[in-house]
């Protein structure tokens, strides 16, 4: 009869998972059982090479758990809405996947029956916080174990640690940390470390292999993309790789973002986000056609701070489902074609067709001709309109200040 506590491990296949699998087995006596979950950053032949090295590792079992749909549903559909830009810049592309990754984890240990759940996350970042937290929300009972954070370990302690348990890989440092997934592609390291250093295009997964202009259209209909050049997507995740795909070869959406991370600290991290970028400029373009004003000021504060809220962990906090409930309504008339213009390392948007355009008025034509109103009704509405002012000045002069 095994008597052995289980433990549920988020596997990533890397250096410091890696470490904790055999560790967990071998040091604590732990029942190992692995588990990665998928928001669309890994392909089948990466997914079969990670299931591969847990077994090796000594794992008792290993799940695949595929929660890319969910993560457009429930996080990028919203990001869209909003278009949320973190600091205006960052598509929140892989710290966002790390709450649905961290909630089907979770979820998967409760449902093996789990006694304890670890990750690989250092004491330096915001994916520790980002598990941790919602570990204890959905499982306060489930135990959490991080040996690379607890026992401060260094990259060379953790390689000699799998040699001398029998395990070899070619855990070769890379100049760079880089992780890839459907909302964008981060990249830290080396240049990222120094403020006033930023990375060079060889560092960039994507490198431009296109010359020349191409014109891209994105259709959308109610906020969510339905159509990239014409061609209809019935899953929009698929829809979104397209857009990533053709954007990628022109090397567009590469930046360095540099923010407040979770812990306190300033971060700074690069990435490459095509798809991301690309749509949100185009929806934002045909909300400015399709909303009222007071509809993009107040959907521009929801959105920067729905955006906040995920980067810091705080998904679960039921304000947000307020917050996805008020961006889902205003995409009510947020529907067209949006085309734009791309060339290496940069993109035009050029113009959007929308049968809710709200330029597309009998009211008048701006700059050129009033139709809905006389010179009279101007000349009247400026006088009232300037009454407020008028006061102001009125009593600073009379009590002899002049501004």
């Amino acid at each position: 009869m095994n008597n052995k506590k289980k433990v549920v491990l988020a596997f990533s296949g890397g250096l410091d998972t890696s470490f904790a699998a055999k560790y967990l087995s071998e040091d604590l006596g732990y029942e190992v059982h692995t588990a990665i979950a998928n928001t669309g950053g890994f392909g089948p032949e990466e997914l079969a090479n990670i299931e591969k090295r847990a077994l090796a590792l000594g794992a008792a079992s290993h799940a695949t758990l595929d929660v890319t749909g969910e993560y457009y549903d429930r996080s990028i559909k919203y990001m869209i809405a909003g278009n949320v830009l973190r600091n205006g810049t960052y598509p929140i592309s892989v710290s966002s996947e790390r709450i649905f990754q961290a909630m089907a984890i979770i979820n998967y240990a409760k449902e093996i029956g789990a006694d304890a759940v670890a990750h690989g996350s250092t004491g330096a970042g915001n994916d520790q916080v980002r598990f941790d937290l919602t570990f204890q929300i959905l499982a306060p009972e489930i135990e959490i174990i991080t040996p690379t954070r607890d026992m401060t370990l260094t990259r060379e302690y953790e390689i000699e640690y799998l040699r001398n348990h029998g395990f070899e890989a070619d855990f070769k440092k890379m100049e760079y940390s880089i992780n890839k997934g459907l909302w964008g592609t981060s990249i830290g390291g080396k240049e990222t470390l120094h403020s006033e250093q930023t990375l060079p295009d060889s560092a960039y997964p994507s490198q431009v292999v296109e010359t020349g202009e191409e014109k891209l259209t994105l259709t959308f209909e109610k906020g969510q993309l339905k159509a990239v050049n014409g061609k209809h997507f019935d899953n929009p995740v698929e829809a979104i790789r397209e857009v990533e795909a053709i954007g990628g070869r022109y090397g567009i959406g590469r930046d360095m973002h540099i923010g407040d991370t979770i812990i306190g600290i300033k971060g700074r991290v690069g990435f490459e986000a095509a798809g991301p970028i690309l749509i949100i400029a185009a929806h934002k373009m045909l909300e400015k056609h399709t909303l009222t004003k007071w509809q993009q000021y107040w959907k521009d504060q929801i959105g920067n701070w729905y955006g906040m809220f995920l980067h810091e962990s705080q998904y679960l906090e039921p304000v947000m489902r307020e917050m996805e409930a008020y961006l889902e309504t205003s995409q009510r008339n947020v529907t067209g074609t949006v085309e734009l213009t791309l060339r290496p390392l940069s993109y035009t948007l050029v113009g959007v067709d929308s049968p809710f355009d709200l330029m597309k008025t009998d009211f008048g034509e701006y700059g050129e001709v009033n139709k809905a109103w006389s010179a009279d009704d101007v000349k009247g509405f400026t006088r009232i309109m300037a009454n407020p002012m008028k006061i102001y000045h009125n009593v600073q002069l009379r009590n002899g200040l002049d501004e």
